[in-house]
């Protein structure tokens, strides 16, 4: 049986957070070891699809992309004093479970200090943070948990604060289909998600005004700006390259939560989304190294 202390410190990591110098647990269940070495396998169509890690014993573990392995959370954050349950409290063990990355570490560090549901400058952190954890890191539990601390905000007039909101709402909706079973309610709370989502449309209460808007936001969800020009325009800077797609998959998440438009149905949707998802990971190391 594992030691107690040890069982204590373990927190869920996503596979592909896995880095040399990470404790795991071994398979089996009853011992850890540290990782001195880690390589990605590909599929026969390219695709990430097993991590190796090779171990201080020089033995090696596979694991599946998108699956989650226990490891041992890091000492200094195990450190930071919250209130257990608190938002700052699920922000540190987010922390805890992704200690090598430096955006999950920045993000974090200002947002443990005191979340303020009425700062601007907090949601955007919020927002950034899940969009992290999942696109960069494929932590799809952790994105959704981030998520929900802004999905029950309620939509106040102020748009700039609610696009924020909108964008969690947006992303919470696309990790429950896609990644929840039916025994956790994912059909219901996708649902609930998308329908959060469309508050603001009925927002405006005069009916020439209403009317209105309805006919704008349309012609915005038949012939969205997906930002063609400007991933074209950075080929070559994978940096920018990577910052315009994820602003091109904001709106694709938007449009999906949405249950797209008389021009992109739900399943053309999934498609671009799982490409565009797939071409920023592409880029993500790339992004990291140039410059």
């Amino acid at each position: 049986m594992i030691d107690s202390d040890v069982g204590a410190r373990l927190q869920p990591l996503a596979v592909e957070a896995v880095s040399a110098g990470r404790r795991l647990l071994l398979p089996g269940g009853e011992l850890t070891s540290e990782v001195v070495d880690t390589a990605v396998e590909h599929d026969d169509f390219g695709v990430p699809a097993i991590v190796v890690a090779t171990l201080e014993s020089g033995e090696k573990v596979r694991m599946a992309t998108g699956s989650t392995v226990q490891a041992e959370a890091a000492e200094e954050l195990a450190q930071i004093v919250t209130d257990e349950g608190s938002p700052e409290a699920l922000i540190a063990h987010v922390a805890a479970v992704h200690p090598d990355s430096l955006r999950v570490q920045e993000l974090a560090e200002r947002l443990t200090r005191g979340v303020n549901f009425k700062s601007g400058s907090n949601l955007q952190d919020i927002r950034d943070l899940a969009m992290t954890l999942y696109v960069d890191l494929s932590d799809s539990a952790s994105a959704l948990m981030v998520c929900d601390l802004l999905t029950d905000q309620p939509f106040d007039g102020n748009f700039g604060r609610w696009n924020l909101i909108e964008s969690c709402l947006a992303l919470a909706a696309h990790l429950t289909r896609n990644h929840l079973t039916e025994n956790d309610g994912a059909a219901s709370r996708a649902a609930a998600y998308s329908a959060a989502l469309r508050t603001a449309d009925d927002a405006e209460t005069d009916p020439l005004k209403a009317k209105l808007a309805a006919a704008v936001r349309q012609r915005q969800l038949n012939e969205p700006n997906l930002y063609d020009r400007e991933i074209a325009r950075s080929a070559g800077n994978p940096s920018a390259e990577k910052d315009w797609r994820g602003l091109r998959l904001t709106v694709l998440l938007y449009l999906r939560a949405h249950g797209g438009s008389e021009t992109l149905s739900a399943e053309a949707l999934e498609r671009r989304i799982s490409h565009e998802l797939l071409a920023i990971r592409a880029l993500g190391g790339k992004a990291s190294t140039s410059g």
